[in-house]
C-alpha cells in the first residue's frame, strides 16, 4: 500500500483513539484530509517543487503511530539542549510529550502542549481565532492538520516579556523501522510581547524518520518573535518544515534557520505583513556534504506601506550535496516605501555539489527600494594564497575563509549561548578546530 492511501485510510483510526469533543477542529481535520487526498504529496512537476523530490523518501514503509513508547533519559539527550541557559522546554519523544524533560508553565502565559490546547474549552477562542487560519492549504499542511494532536502552544499575552527562553525539541528514537511524525505548533504573541523559541528535530537511530512539521506563528502590534531553527539530523532524517508568519503593525519577527544535517530538508517559510512599519528578518545558513539536500523556499508579502524584510541565506555546499534556494518578494500596489533586501551566497566546494537559485521580486508600487541577487562561486584563491603564506595550513585556511563566508548571518542572533552552540556546529561541519574561542 502506497503511503498516501494508508495515511487516508488510517485517518478514522486516528480520531478515534484520541479523545476530542472539540467540533470545530474535527470538521477542520475532516477538511483537511479530503484536500490531501485530492491533491497528495507534491511532485517535480509543481513548479515549487522542481528541484526537490521526495520520490525516494516516500517509498519507505512509514509507522503512522508509533506501537511502542521507548524511554529518553536527559543524560542520553543533554548534548541537543542548549543546556547552559535557563529555558522553558517542551519535549517529544516519538511524536508523544515527555513531561521529565519539559518545564512549562501558566504563570501569566500559556507554554504548554498543542493537545491541551485542542481539546480543553478554556483555549477554544484562541484555537478558534488563530489555527489554520494562515498555513497554506496544499497537500503537506493538509496532511499536517488532518492528522494534528501534539506539538507546541504558545501564548504570550500583552505586555509580557517572557524572560527566558523556549526550547521545542523533538526526538525520534528508532522504536519503529520507519516512523512518520507530524507536529503541530501555534505561537500567538499579543501587543508589546517579546519571546525568543529555539526549536530542532533529532533522530537518535539511523532508521528513516519523515518529519512533516506546521507552525503557524501570530505578531501583534508591536510584538517580536526571535525564532531560531538547528536542524543537524542523521543522515537516513528527512524534514519537511512549514512555517508561516502573520505580523501587524510595528511588530518584528526574525527567523533564523541553521541547516546541518539530514538526507532531504526543506523550509517553507512565509510571512504575511498585514500593516505598516513592520520589519521581517530571514537568515539562514547551510552547510552540508554526502548526498544531503536542502531546499529553502521563502515568501515575504508585503501589503501595507513603510516596511522592511531581510533576506541573507548562506550556503557551502560539499560532496555531492544539492541545494535549492527560491525566494520570493511580492509587494502589493498599496505597499508604497517598502524596503526589501534578498541575497543568497553560495559556496561549492566540490565538483559534484550543485545550487538551484532562483531569488524574485514582483513588485506592483512605484515608490520602493528592493534589491535581490545571488552568487555561486568557488573560495577566493588570492585570499587562500594570503592565508598560507602566513603559515596556515590549507585545511584550517579554507576553513577559516568559509567560516568568515557564513559568521555575517550569526552576528543577528541575539542568545549569546546559541550563537556559542551554532560556531561550534559550524568548525564540526567544517572538519577542523579554528583555534580561536567559539
Amino acid at each position: 500500500m502506497e503511503l498516501k492511501e494508508k495515511l487516508v485510510s488510517s485517518f478514522i483510526a486516528f480520531e478515534n483513539q484520541i479523545s476530542l469533543d472539540n467540533t470545530f477542529v474535527h470538521d477542520m481535520r475532516t477538511e483537511a484530509i479530503k484536500r490531501f487526498e485530492s491533491q497528495g504529496f507534491p511532485a517535480k512537476k509543481d513548479e515549487a517543487w522542481k528541484y526537490t523530490s521526495l520520490g525516494k523518501v516516500l517509498k519507505q514503509d512509514f509507522s503512522v503511530f508509533p506501537k511502542t513508547e521507548f524511554a529518553v533519559e536527559y543524560k542520553d539527550v543533554q548534548s541537543y539542549f542548549i543546556h547552559d541557559i535557563d529555558s522553558y522546554k517542551i519535549v517529544f519523544v516519538d511524536g508523544k510529550y515527555a513531561s521529565h524533560l519539559s518545564e512549562t508553565t501558566h504563570d501569566g502565559i500559556d507554554i504548554c502542549l498543542m493537545s491541551a490546547a485542542l481539546s480543553k474549552p478554556k483555549y477554544s477562542l484562541v484555537i478558534e481565532n488563530y489555527f489554520n487560519k494562515i498555513a497554506e492549504k496544499n497537500g503537506l499542511t493538509s496532511l499536517n492538520t488532518a492528522f494534528t494532536n501534539e506539538g507546541a502552544y504558545i501564548h504570550i499575552t500583552k505586555n509580557k516579556l517572557v524572560e527566558k527562553p523556549i526550547q521545542i525539541i523533538h526526538f525520534s528514537t528508532g522504536s519503529e523501522a520507519a516512523l512518520l511524525l507530524q507536529p503541530r505548533n501555534l505561537i500567538v504573541v499579543d501587543e508589546n510581547a517579546h519571546v525568543q523559541i529555539i526549536e530542532r528535530h533529532q533522530s537518535l537511530t539511523d532508521n528513516p524518520t519523515l518529519t512533516n512539521c506546521v507552525t503557524e506563528i501570530f505578531a501583534d502590534k508591536r510584538g517580536i518573535v526571535d525564532y531560531y531553527k538547528v536542524q543537524n539530523d542523521k543522515e537516513n532524517a528527512s524534514l519537511i518544515d512549514s512555517t508561516f508568519i502573520d505580523q501587524k503593525r510595528e511588530s518584528h519577527v526574525s527567523v533564523h534557520t541553521f541547516s546541518f544535517g539530514g538526507k532531504l530538508t526543506r523550509n517553507n517559510l512565509n510571512f504575511y505583513q498585514n500593516g505598516a512599519y513592520i520589519d521581517s528578518t530571514l537568515n539562514g545558513v547551510t552547510i552540508i556534504g554526502n548526498k544531503q539536500h536542502v531546499d529553502h523556499n521563502t515568501l515575504v508579502h508585503h501589503i501595507e506601506p513603510n516596511c522592511e524584510s531581510h533576506q541573507d541565506y548562506k550556503g557551502i555546499f560539499g560532496d555531492s550535496s544539492i541545494g535549492v534556494f527560491n525566494g520570493k518578494v511580492l509587494v502589493n500596489k498599496e505597499a508604497q516605501k517598502t524596503n526589501a533586501f534578498q541575497a543568497n551566497n553560495n559556496l561549492l566546494i566540490n565538483d559534484k555539489a550543485s545550487i538551484n537559485t532562483k531569488p524574485q521580486l514582483e513588485i506592483f508600487a512605484d515608490d520602493v527600494k528592493c534589491s535581490h541577487g545571488c552568487t555561486i562561486g568557488q573560495l577566493d584563491e588570492n585570499a587562500l594564497f594570503y592565508l598560507r603564506a602566513r603559515g596556515i595550513p590549507e585545511k584550517e585556511a579554507k576553513a577559516l575563509l568559509m567560516y568568515a563566508f557564513a559568521n555575517n548571518v550569526l552576528e543577528s542572533v541575539k542568545i549569546p549561548q546559541l550563537k556559542n552552540r551554532i560556531n561550534k556546529l559550524i568548525a564540526h561541519k567544517l572538519g577542523v578546530n579554528i583555534g580561536f574561542d567559539l
